[in-house]
This record gives structure tokens, sequence and C-alpha cells, in this order.
């Protein structure tokens, strides 16, 4: 287990540098029947000819595709200053609308039947995004091409899909993850997605990265990073572990993860 460290100069502007813009795209979505919005960050200079690893990157309970797109987050200049000094890969980022409900078109509230509607996006990323993306945009296929990372309630579908699927992915990281990946006592919204002895990967399919990043004064989900990782270390998973002192459960925890996870993807 190691701890990362995190450089907020990286969240700068820099002179003369230009920092792409998301774009905003919009797919039919089989799994909920509905037309469904994502956006997209492109590299500065994005070659069609070229192709692109692709890193998904899942918000957190209430949001949407445009939190992570916020200027708040940075993640356009963590990247492409990431990129400029040779510590991170070119790549193609996706930012999905993760709840995944047949009847609601948004979240409106914090319940079992909400939990299940994220869970549910496991079949969206499978059976309508991945195919939506490749589709679309010069992708270099094949799990050592593909990364999947997210905030809080989407920390926590990151690593159900890197646990259900490990064949689509090699790098995996979640920032806060929100409890309920396995059960949580005395509560019914949280009956557990994964048993403790399911969190573990198939040999061949074991991650090059797995990145858990949380923060001590994190009162929204409290336990729930370190419960998973007494879980991993009990199943014998390798993870590197990043542990912050002050900041919250918000973009000031996300940001230093995505500069440790930027940085470990596509090597």
């Amino acid at each position: 287990m190691f701890v990362e460290t995190h450089d907020p100069r990286y969240e700068e502007a820099r002179e003369n540098v230009n920092y792409p813009d998301f774009s905003r795209c919009t797919y039919f979505s089989t799994t909920t029947g509905r037309e469904t919005h994502m956006n997209i960050l492109l590299p500065d200079r994005y070659d069609h000819e070229k192709k692109y690893p692709v890193l998904y990157l899942l918000h957190g309970f209430f949001d949407n595709e445009e939190w992570m797109a916020r200027r708040e987050v940075s993640l356009s200049r963590i990247l492409t200053n990431l990129q400029l000094d040779g510590f991170a890969k070119e790549m193609i980022v996706v930012l999905p609308y993760i709840f995944c409900s047949k009847t609601q078109d948004i979240c409106t509230r914090m319940d079992l039947e909400s939990c299940l509607a994220y869970d549910n996006f496991v079949n969206e990323l499978i059976n309508d995004l991945m195919p939506y993306v490749e589709s679309h945009f010069p992708v270099a296929t094949g799990r050592q091409n593909t990364a999947i990372s997210g905030f809080s309630m989407g920390g926590r579908e990151a690593l159900f899909i890197s646990f259900k699927h490990p064949e689509l992915f090699t790098y995996v990281g979640a920032a806060c993850p929100a409890p309920g990946l396995t059960k949580v006592e005395h509560s019914p919204m949280h009956p557990g997605q994964l048993r403790p002895e399911d969190m573990k990967y198939p040999e061949e399919y074991k991650p090059k990265t797995l990145l858990i990043s949380s923060s001590r004064a994190d009162d929204v989900v409290t336990i729930a990073p370190d419960t998973y990782r007494r879980i991993l270390v009990n199943n014998g998973v390798s993870f590197i572990s990043h542990v912050m002192t002050y900041s919250g459960h918000d973009f000031t925890s996300l940001k230093p993860h995505l500069f440790n996870f930027l940085r470990l993807v596509f090597k």
C-alpha cells in the first residue's frame, strides 16, 4: 500500500496553453429507453487518425454529466498540464450520466430505488455507452486501453463494475467511494452489491492500477473507503491508497485523486 501526493500547481492555467473544452453528445440508451447525455474531453491536438485510450469518469449522487466538467474540478487543466510535462498520456475522457432508471429521468431522492438505478449503469456502460464511444471516436480498444474511475457514488460504481467485469478495465480508481458496495448493517438502502469475498479479481484480470482516495475529514461517506480497503487487504488485492487530511466530500478531494490517477493510467 502506497500513499501518492498532490501538486495543486497542475490545476493552474499556464501561459500560451490551449486547454480543450468539453463537448456534449447525445446517444440513445437501450437500457433506459431514451436519449442520454454525456460530455467528452478530447486531447488538445486531437487527430482522427490516431487511436486513443479511454477513461470513463463517473459522477456522484444527485449529480450529472456536467459535474466533472465544472471549472472547479479543473480536469482539463490537470490532464493537459500533466501531458505537457510528460506525466500523463493523451486520452479521451468520457463523462456519462450514470443514473439509469426506466421510469425517472433524474435522481430526486436518496433511497434503495435510486441506488439500484445507479447500479444499473453497468448495463448502460456495456450495452450503450462503450459501443457509442467506440463507434464515434478513434478509440484504442481492449482492457489495456480502458480505465474507469469516479467520485462518491461514481467511485462505488467504478469499483463494482471493475469487479463484475474485470475483463474490461486495466485501470480502476475510486475517490471517496460511497457505502453500499458491500452490505451496510441496519441500512435497507444499502443491501450490498457484492459480498466481501467477491471483491477480488481473477489472476488474468488483475488491474495494473487500483487507486482508492479518501479524506479523514469526509463526513459523508465516513468509514466506507476504509471498509473497502480492509476487505481488499483481507482478499490479498493490491491497491494504492491516497488518504487526505482536510479535504471534503467535494472537488477538493476529487482533484488530488485525478492528479494521481491520470499519472498512473495507460503506462
